[in-house]
C-alpha cells in the first residue's frame, strides 16, 4: 500500500484469544460495528474462489454472494484451507496480500463511510482506510452482500378472527 501511494493508519487493539469474533475487535477499537468490516473467502461453484468485506456484525447472504460473483452456488470455505489458501489465519485474514488475488466484493455499506476498518492480516492490528482506496487497491467491486436483519414493525394492530388474534403489521 505504501508502494501505491494508499494513505492508511494501522490501528493496534488487545486480542482475546478465548473471543477471536468480529464483534469483539470493533468493541477493542471502540468503534461502531458498522465502520469495522471481516473479510470471508468463499468457494463458488462456477468460477472458484473469491472474497466478500462485510460489516463485522452481519452475516453474509450465501445466494447473494454466488450472484453477484457469477456462480450458481456457493459456501464458506472450512478454516483448515484459510491460511494455505491466503496466507493469513482466523482472526487476521485481510483482503490485502493474499498469497493469490481473488475477485473481491465490498459490501456496499462501506461506501458511506469516510474510513472503514479492516484487518491488517494479524490478529491484533487492523488498518483504517478509505473505502475508496480499498477498493481502488484491490479491485473490489461493491454489492449487497449480506442478510437482511429482522426489523421489528413500527406498528402492529392486533384483530380477533374467529377465534384467532391476527397481528396487522404497519410499517
Amino acid at each position: 500500500m505504501d508502494k501505491a501511494g494508499i494513505p492508511y493508519e494501522l490501528i493496534p487493539y488487545e486480542v482475546d484469544e478465548t473471543d477471536l469474533s468480529a464483534t469483539h475487535v470493533a468493541e477493542q477499537l471502540g468503534e461502531n460495528v458498522d465502520q469495522v468490516f471481516k473479510t470471508l473467502i468463499l468457494h463458488g461453484d462456477r468460477n472458484g474462489y473469491f472474497v466478500c468485506i462485510i460489516p463485522v456484525d452481519q452475516e453474509v447472504d450465501l445466494k447473494k454472494a454466488a450472484k453477484v460473483s457469477g456462480n450458481k452456488s456457493c459456501e464458506m470455505i472450512p478454516q483448515k484451507e484459510l491460511l494455505p489458501l491466503t496466507g493469513y489465519i482466523r482472526g487476521g485474514c485481510s483482503p490485502i496480500g493474499m498469497k493469490k488475488r481473488f475477485p473481491t466484493y465490498l459490501h456496499v455499506t462501506a461506501t458511506t463511510f469516510d474510513k472503514i476498518y479492516i484487518s491488517a492480516g494479524q490478529r491484533g492490528l487492523q488498518l483504517h482506510l478509505s473505502p475508496a482506496d480499498l477498493i481502488r487497491f484491490t479491485g473490489a467491486e461493491t454489492a449487497g452482500l449480506v442478510t437482511e436483519k429482522y426489523r421489528p414493525p413500527s406498528f402492529c394492530c392486533w384483530i380477533f378472527i374467529k377465534n384467532t388474534y391476527i397481528c396487522i403489521v404497519i410499517l
